[in-house]
């Protein structure tokens, strides 16, 4: 029978040798991250190159390093680099993306042109949903950069007006300001009223005679803005007096245009 000092002296070099080779046992390389880091970015590489087969993103060239993908080459509109970002970020292990897609391919319009587009283009958008006349929806361009400011009477019209600008040609950003109107029902009573109020107006029912070119109704909590053209000044003064008439309206601003003249506020 062996002594306990013996058994103790046994275990302790034991234990020794496992701490030695514990300590001494080969840990994963830097090559071997390198390899695995490598195998990531080959497999986002791989999936990109399927997520960007369509025809529009034809000259669009993806890279990726350390799961950072960098997004070049060039699109026919804005929607499509949009789009371009939105797969490159959903690929799995993509930690963050770089687009310098550019739009248009070198294709130029000039501000004003693209302008006088998209605000006859906005002019007509969502006619025939019943939300036309209570969108105001305001239009600027500087080098190909379209800022979008105003109201919305909901998310959907506002979404619409974004898609229908970033997918103009010309069009090289989009700049979203556009606020979305509260829901409240009483600003849709005061909608509704106003309406009936100013479009009942003998010398203001031509206005409801081309859907694009309506007078516009904006209400937020109560307050009514009056966007548009009108013909002179008289329906403008009109307009305005039939809209302060409307029950539950705490104040109405007059940003109604006389044709061939400048915003003159009430």
């Amino acid at each position: 029978m062996k002594h306990p000092e013996v058994v103790r002296t046994s275990i302790f070099a034991i234990a020794l040798v496992a701490a030695s080779t514990l300590a001494f046992s080969p840990g994963p390389t830097a090559s071997a991250f390198g390899q695995e880091s490598g195998s990531a970015d080959n497999q986002i590489q791989a999936e990109l190159g399927k997520a960007l087969s369509k025809s529009r993103f034809k000259d669009v060239h993806a890279s990726v390093r350390n799961g950072v993908v960098d997004l070049a080459g060039t699109v026919e509109n804005y929607a499509d680099k949009e789009e371009a970002d939105k797969k490159a970020h959903r690929a799995k292990g993509v930690v963050a993306v770089r687009n310098e897609i550019e739009v248009g391919g070198g294709s130029t319009v000039s501000d004003d042109a693209l302008q006088k587009k998209l605000v006859k283009a906005l002019e007509y958008d969502r006619v025939g949903y019943g939300t036309t006349a209570f969108n105001a929806i305001g239009v600027s361009v500087r080098e190909g950069v379209v800022t979008l400011s105003g109201h919305a009477y909901g998310p959907v019209d506002k979404d619409s007006a974004v898609s229908l600008v970033s997918h103009t040609a010309g069009v090289r950003d989009v700049i979203d300001e556009i606020e979305v109107d509260p829901v409240s029902p009483m600003d849709d009573r005061i909608r509704l009223e106003t309406a009936r109020a100013v479009y009942s107006y003998p010398s203001l029912q031509k206005y409801a005679i081309d859907p694009g070119k309506p007078i516009r109704i904006s209400v937020q909590n109560g307050n009514v803005t009056l966007y548009g053209v009108v013909d002179n000044k008289a329906d403008k003064d009109a307009a305005y007096i039939r809209a302060n008439g409307v029950p539950g309206v705490f104040k109405v601003v007059n940003d109604l245009q006389v044709a061939g003249e400048g915003t003159e506020r009430k």
